[in-house]
């Protein structure tokens, strides 16, 4: 490729060198830079791409990209230098016209919002993909690509990844993609050059907001608001009353939803919570734009917001109704809420609510369902904030008939230890816990004690497949656990 045609799109200048070159490879990472690759230098928040030029010169790139100055040495003579004045933008432009610009042959989606990405695009992709649509999916938890899945890293992969995925989308004969568009993606231009087809805002609550994320609520706001600029029809929950704050300034045209909310296109009515026979049972009728009757094996109100975004997208691809409603019966998604099939008398549920504020909407919601005993299994992560560890104890300590205490990735800290920072606040609302630091031993207990007509919550692992102790990373599924420890208990 001519690096001409890499920067086209780009506002730049050449200090050093012809912009008529050909070009190998793309790369952002030195160590894997080589004979006539493009280098784009990062300025990231743990390490700094342009430390590593002398390295990239060394092994004879083409081209090196730059936003600072820098001094052009003898060895850099014939190496063209490129100054931009953002080189996360201008990978993203890059990656772009690298991978032949795959975004402008795939249906794009692109979800934002503080909570429900995740949920929302499993819930879309379910639903095309029942309907005949062969659909991607860009998320925290993994990347779908036909049959290949990717654990993801980040919410949304850097530019050069999402234009990689896109290609493979395109060459694998997928129609769509949806994605989860986080706020740091936003501000860090990794969506940059994508003109979504469909934009989403599910909600929006103070969250990232801290040293090398968003300096206060007004900017994260203002990225999540970004999205809007940057597609043709946006999709809202009109109930979130910030979300409309965020994009005051949008320039796409506006559908929405919600509950509570008289104004929004499609609504949810008649809302009904049930627990029967070890099931959690949801449902409601839709009004608006669809009139359709859905039910949901997930929990709670945030879970009919979550299906309501999912039905106002689908929508748009004219999917058969009956399909669309089997879809959502059907979804599961890894660790959110995901109920594990062990026993028709008591609910398991594995879920990745990690901090107070979520294990709080987690229990609340589940206490709706009105279980014999609301049991919590969680642990706090070490070298994290102690405060965190009392927030979550008291949580439920309230909330919980029944609490274990166990591990949740110690690192370096002694889980004894974390497990006392716990105590010490739950004690003080309730008697009825245990502490059991071996997490395998503790979901073993849970399932041996389990009590007809029991939820029980799993809380913290979620979809992650590793516990860190000790500085190793030990392979470690919830799911798997939990459903080893039924088998065991029935074989007893």
């Amino acid at each position: 490729m001519i690096l001409r045609t890499l920067i086209e799109k780009l506002e730049y200048s050449i200090v050093n060198g012809d912009e008529n070159i050909n070009c190998n490879k793309l790369v952002y990472d030195s160590r894997i830079a080589g004979e006539a690759d493009v280098f784009v230098c990062i300025s990231g928040a743990v390490s700094d791409g342009h430390k590593f030029i002398s390295q990239v010169v060394d092994k004879k790139v083409a081209a090196i990209v730059v936003e600072k100055d820098v001094e052009i040495t003898e060895g850099m003579k014939d190496i063209t230098i490129v100054r931009v004045d953002d080189t996360r933008l201008a990978l993203a432009y890059m990656s772009a016209a690298y991978f032949d610009n795959p975004s402008q042959s795939i249906f794009t989606i692109g979800i934002t919002g503080t909570k429900g990405k995740t949920t929302t695009t499993f819930m879309v992709r379910n639903i095309l993909e029942a309907c005949g649509i062969k659909t991607g999916l860009i998320g925290t938890i993994e990347t779908i690509i036909g049959d290949e899945v990717i654990p993801s890293k980040n919410t949304t992969p850097e530019s050069y990844k999402v234009q990689e995925y896109f290609r493979k989308m395109v060459d694998a004969g997928c129609r769509c993609v949806v994605m989860e568009v986080s706020s740091q993606a936003l501000m860090l231009h990794r969506t940059a050059g994508i003109v979504f087809d469909i934009g989403v805002f599910t909600n929006l609550e103070p969250d990232h907001i801290g040293t090398n994320e968003h300096k206060d609520y007004e900017d994260y706001m203002r990225c999540k608001g970004l999205l809007f600029k940057q597609c043709i029809h946006g999709i809202i929950n009109v109930d979130s009353p910030d979300v409309m704050k965020a994009i005051h300034d949008h320039t796409c045209t506006i559908e929405t939803y919600g509950i509570h909310n008289d104004r929004a296109m499609l609504t949810a009515k008649n809302i009904s919570y049930s627990f029967e026979n070890g099931c959690i049972i949801t449902k409601y009728q839709t009004e608006g734009i669809l009139k359709a009757d859905v039910m949901l094996h997930m929990p709670g109100e945030f879970s009919v917001y979550n299906s309501l975004c999912a039905i106002a997208i689908t929508k748009h691809f004219n999917v058969d109704e009956e399909k669309l409603c089997k879809a959502l019966l059907e979804v599961t998604v890894p660790g959110r809420v995901e109920l594990v099939p062990v026993s028709d008398e008591y609910t398991a549920m594995v879920d990745f609510a990690h901090n107070a504020m979520s294990l709080k909407s987690l229990l609340e919601t589940l206490k709706e369902y009105h279980p014999k005993r609301l049991v919590t299994l969680f642990g706090c992560g070490g070298e994290r904030a102690v405060l965190r560890r009392s927030e979550m104890g008291e949580v439920s300590g309230k909330l919980s008939d029944f609490t274990i205490i166990t591990s949740d990735n110690p690192k370096s800290e002694d889980p004894e230890a974390i497990m006392r920072d716990i105590e010490e606040s739950l004690s003080k609302y309730t008697d009825r816990y245990v502490k059991i630091a071996d997490r395998v031993e503790a979901v073993n207990y849970a399932i041996k004690n389990a009590e007809p007509g029991d939820i029980i919550v799993f809380a913290g692992k979620g979809h992650e497949t590793y516990q860190e102790i000790a500085g190793e990373k030990v392979p470690y599924n919830e799911r798997e656990t939990v459903l080893m420890a039924a088998e065991r208990n029935r074989r007893k």
